[in-house]
């Protein structure tokens, strides 16, 4: 024990003054309080919820610490974040409190408070259903021109959501198509639209819409 003691005893003796000195000069800094927006990351959702409400993506945060560790806030801003955990979230509503736990800062920084001070969000069992599409024909044909027939492939799109939202939705439409002014059948390939944001498709929204144009 002795030997382990005495063994290098001046690197062990430097390495404890640096130490000391190191600590001193941590505990004689300044402290300070600042405030900093931070991103809020969402965590952990389980695969059959969505989130139906609006999502906060920001929030400020009033921080104290050592003077050295606040000084660069602007450069070290990506050091900083709230991170919610979503994973024992039920259907309904839930209001998360903003807590030390949930925020990421350096080290010697404590959270003060937290604008706002809590996050509410309406989560909902998520829902698959096939709606038609709609064929949004664009104004413009001569007067003496008419469309007999227009079809789109495929018929029907797979949309996904919130399960209330899901249920609303009727169709989905296409892109206005514009008709060439000449007789016969042409074929256009436009996007989908759900005229709902918290509304996805499943796959890609693309259509193909084929046109027929006779004279009246």
């Amino acid at each position: 024990m002795k030997r382990f003691l005495t063994h290098n005893i001046g690197w062990k003796l430097l390495s404890l003054a640096a130490a000391v000195l190191l600590w001193i000069s941590v505990a004689s800094e300044p402290e300070l309080a600042a405030f900093i927006s931070v991103r809020v990351e969402y965590k952990n959702l389980p695969a059959e919820l969505e989130i139906d409400s609006d999502v906060v993506e920001t929030v400020l945060l009033e921080v104290r610490g050592p003077s050295g560790a606040l000084s660069s806030l602007p450069e070290e801003r990506r050091r900083y974040a709230v991170i919610l955990d979503l994973a024992d979230v039920q259907p309904g509503l839930r209001t998360f409190a903003i807590d030390r736990n949930d925020v990421r800062a350096p080290q010697g920084v404590q959270l003060v408070r937290a604008i706002p001070a809590q996050i509410r969000m309406n989560f909902e069992p998520s829902a698959t259903r096939s709606v038609p599409v709609a064929i949004n024909l664009a104004e413009g044909l001569p007067a003496d021109l008419k469309v007999v027939e227009a079809t789109a492939e495929p018929s029907v799109l797979a949309i996904v959501g919130p399960a209330s939202r899901v249920a609303h939705v009727a169709s989905v439409q296409t892109d206005p198509v514009k008709v060439a002014p000449q007789v016969g059948t042409r074929q256009y390939r436009l996007e989908a639209y759900v005229n709902d944001a918290r509304v996805r498709f499943q796959d890609s929204p693309r259509v193909m819409v084929r046109v027929r144009v006779e004279k009246k």
